[in-house]
Parts: structure tokens; sequence; C-alpha cells
């Protein structure tokens, strides 16, 4: 719409397809109240209104999205400036989480629903990453499904990152309590937050060094199958020399369970 001096409502309804009309419509009605378009003798068909100045599209959904807290904010305060000023490990959880959620909704930006998250998860951070959307939702309307998954996609990146930082380059193995202290940093998240029983495997070349990890069945949460064509496979494929065998145990209780069968 900016692009264009003068426009018809169903011109922009057609052109943003699948967007709901009714939702062109409220768009339009909301700019002609503030006296940004001006309606043509009551029809359909709309201009802009030129002596209010020049539209500029990005402040707008910045005034509509993030409130008036953000903006109203000194630019050094800023979440996103203070990164860049004075970095990222001087910003408080609220910020982090205020960066990643980026955009708010009409009253309550993304500071206010950083600030509302970092309270409620501020003494049990650690149970962040296993938070439904719902959950998050119901703390804060600007929880949407795009900051939902922002918010997840930060947590899983650097959980993947600090998993790198952990393992040594070519580390070598050479007893069984090295091949458990490797497993237990290794396979940390195999153990605290998997809900489903998993076989993994790590290769290890001639000299007894790390080469990968390979995840090779998910079962159910209380067993899991394994053929030797699948382990082998992954050991093949990398040349290993040696395997270690992993795995885990929902219920965190590793324990044999006697049954009795009918």
């Amino acid at each position: 719409m900016a692009e264009q001096t003068q426009f018809e409502l169903e011109q922009i309804k057609e052109a943003v397809r699948p967007e709901l009309p009714s939702f062109v419509t409220r768009l339009i009605n909301e700019l002609v109240q503030q006296g940004w378009l001006i309606r043509h003798d009551g029809a359909e068909a709309f201009c802009w209104n030129r002596s209010r100045g020049p539209f500029c599209p990005q402040r707008w959904l910045d005034d509509k999205l993030l409130g008036s807290q953000v903006k109203n904010q000194p630019q050094q305060d800023r979440p996103r400036e203070r990164l860049v000023s004075v970095g990222v490990e001087e910003l408080r959880l609220a910020e982090l989480l205020a960066i990643l959620i980026r955009s708010g909704r009409p009253g309550e930006s993304a500071v206010d629903a950083g600030e509302k998250l970092a309270r409620h998860f501020q003494q049990r951070l650690d149970r962040l990453p296993s938070a439904g959307r719902l959950e998050l939702k119901s703390l804060s309307s600007a929880i949407d499904v795009t900051a939902y998954c922002q918010i997840m996609a930060g947590i899983e990146l650097g959980r993947r990152i600090a998993a790198l930082a952990g393992m040594q380059p070519r580390l070598r193995i050479n007893s069984t309590q090295e091949a458990i202290d490797f497993c237990q940093q290794s396979f940390r998240r195999l153990a605290e937050d998997r809900k489903q029983e998993e076989f993994h495997i790590v290769t290890l070349d001639t000299k007894n060094q790390v080469i990968n990890t390979h995840q090779i069945t998910v079962g159910t949460l209380d067993s899991s199958l394994v053929h030797p064509r699948e382990v082998f496979r992954a050991a093949i494929r990398d040349a290993a020399a040696v395997i270690l065998l992993v795995h885990n145990h929902p219920s965190g209780d590793p324990t044999p369970v006697a049954r009795t069968w009918p």
C-alpha cells in the first residue's frame, strides 16, 4: 500500500491473499481513523494523506507492536542497542528474552513480555526449554507462535554450541571411567530430557579417539528395539575400530524391573 499513490480495497485484499479480508478491512479503517489514509467520497478507494507527511510502515509497526515502553526508552537502554554497546554477557535475562521475542502486542511490549517470563523462570530457568507454547502464552500475550519458535530456537542453538564446546576435538578414551565421563557429558540431555528410550553409539578410531556419535533408534517409554545391522552400518561408515553403546532410561533408574507376564 505504501508504494502506491492510491488504491482500492479489493485490490489490496487480492494482493495479500491468503490474508483474511476482514483483517485487511480493519487495518485500512484504522489507518483512515489515524488520518494516514483518505477515503474517496465514501467509496472503497483510498489515497495517502500527504499533509501528514510520508508514511513509514516500519515506524508505524514499531509504534503498534512494541508499544510506548521501548520507544520511550533512551536509545542506549534498549535491549538490542545494549547488546551491541556493552556485549551480550552484560544483558539481564529479561533483556535476552525480549530480544528473542522481538515484537510485542498492543499494550505489551517485547520488554514487558521478557520481564514476565524472567520473573516466572528466574529460579527455575532449566524448565524453560520444556515449557509449552500455551504455557508461555498464558504468561504474556506477546508470545505468539513466532516468538515461541524464536525462544526455542535460541535455546537449542545455545545447547548445541555448549555441547560442542564441551567436547575436546579428537578426545581419546583409554579407560572405562573415561568412557563413562565422556558419555555423561555428551549425552546429558539424553538422560535428563528424553521421554522415550533411545539407543546411540559412539565411534572410536584405532587410537581410541572419538570420531562421532550416532542416534540409532528411538523407542517407547520402556523399550527400544535395536538391530545389529543399524549399529554396524554407522560404525562401518565412520571406519570405526571401537564403538561404545549408549542407552537411556526415561525413569532415571537403570535397575532392571521384574515383570510378571500372564
